[in-house]
């Protein structure tokens, strides 16, 4: 039996979500200077542990312009349907995505994770869960360590050092997705057996070219489905020892790309 997808919905005009509405801040990325080097580094405002943080909430977006495909797209993500309140420009640019969404098909596959983190609701967990969306280690949000997980670990008072020290104990190598090519893009897994659903988020306004996927398993089968292009295939797909690789030649706002074993 599958799933049935949940697809974000527009606010029409002048309507107002529920109060009790979780408000979720505009995706996209911000350039800040990078005080150890003459470069900026990308910062991005990404919602998807927050979605995840408030499972049944209500979310809602406020956005102008292409940023409401982005949001519909993070939604459809994290599996929320959420409510979107878009100016006119922002309304024809959420309308593209939601019929971009309507052509992916339904999947029952459970959320991959790596490790756990236990959540106790604070400023300091939620900038934790922050940094590892964007770092694109995958985790499961608990009240409790799950001795299940390599590993569980509990918020600490510096959360950038809480998620480097988690990446060095995962390991790179034992990571199910990494993303090659990009410090813009954000990833999220679904696997079960013999399947693999991979969401792709590009935050930046500029299409990210030849990005390298790598996938925990081994599939000899990939289809790519990408938001604004109709014939989007999957390039150079490989098999690694227990990982799958694949590149995706070009990736403008969205991609879906489902595996499988045969």
């Amino acid at each position: 039996m599958l799933a049935a997808l949940l697809l974000p919905s527009l606010l029409t005009s002048g309507a107002e979500p529920p109060p009790d509405a979780v408000k979720l801040n505009e995706p996209r990325v911000q350039y800040r200077n990078n005080e150890a080097s003459a470069t900026r580094s990308p910062w991005i405002d990404a919602n998807g542990w927050r979605i995840l943080r408030s499972p049944g909430k209500t979310f809602v977006y406020r956005v102008k312009g292409e940023a409401a495909a982005l949001a519909a797209a993070e939604a459809f993500t994290y599996g929320s349907g959420a409510l979107i309140s878009a100016d006119p420009p922002g309304t024809d640019a959420f309308a593209r995505m939601l019929e971009f969404l309507k052509t992916i098909p339904s999947a029952e596959l459970p959320p991959v994770a790596d490790f756990g983190v236990v959540d106790d609701g604070s400023d300091a967990s939620g900038e934790l869960l922050n940094l590892l969306t964007r770092m694109n280690l995958l985790y499961k949000i608990e009240k409790n360590p799950d001795r299940a997980f390599r590993v569980t670990k509990e918020d600490e008072h510096n959360p950038s050092v809480a998620a480097h020290k988690i990446r060095s104990q995962i390991g790179d190598d034992n990571r199910s997705l990494r993303i090659y090519g990009s410090e813009v893009v954000v990833g999220r897994l679904l696997a079960g057996p013999r399947q693999a659903r991979v969401f792709l988020l590009n935050y930046a306004a500029r299409p990210a070219l030849g990005l390298r996927v790598r996938i925990k398993g081994e599939y000899s089968k990939g289809e790519l489905r990408a938001s604004g292009l109709p014939d989007a295939h999957l390039a150079d797909l490989t098999q690694d020892g227990p990982a799958t690789e694949f590149t995706i030649p070009e990736l403008r706002t969205f991609a879906v790309i489902d595996l499988s074993r045969n």
